[in-house]
């Protein structure tokens, strides 16, 4: 299984599995194997990220959470939470889906429901980070 390396600085111990021609990996916040999806590797460094380098106890962090959106059921791809507060929403999409305005409007939508305080849009190759101030997002440059 080829998996693409993604834009993080660190490594991260990984846990898979394989069940006939299918290829799974372990969340540490669901606590179970889910079907290895391009989109899916992407999230998994991610949460691997908050929990490693970023010291968020899986308590914090939220997958696939269901919000309704101008009627239809949508769901989050990864919520980072300080005191059960929203404060980052990051919305992960597969390596080869290119990231557009029409995609960090969906994000922003998402979080029009949310209410964090940054968002991130990731292919895992390229990170869109935003700000909300002033009812408007900034972009920015992590440290």
């Amino acid at each position: 299984m080829e998996l693409p390396k993604l834009n993080f600085q660190e490594t991260f111990d990984f846990k898979f599995k394989k069940d006939k021609d299918k290829f799974f990996i372990y969340d540490l916040v669901r606590k179970t194997y889910l079907l290895l999806t391009p989109e899916e590797w992407v999230r998994q460094h991610w949460i691997h990220y908050y929990l490693t380098v970023k010291s968020y106890s899986t308590s914090a962090l939220i997958t696939e959470k269901k919000i309704v959106l101008n009627g239809l059921t949508k769901r989050i791809d990864l919520l980072v939470t300080e005191k059960t507060e929203p404060v980052i929403l990051i919305e992960c999409k597969a390596p080869q889906i290119k990231l557009t305005e029409k995609t960090f409007e969906q994000t922003a939508r998402y979080n029009s429901i949310i209410g964090a305080k940054e968002i991130v849009l990731t292919n895992g190759l390229q990170h869109i980070n935003a700000s909300y101030e002033d009812e408007q997002y900034v972009f920015y440059k992590p440290k």
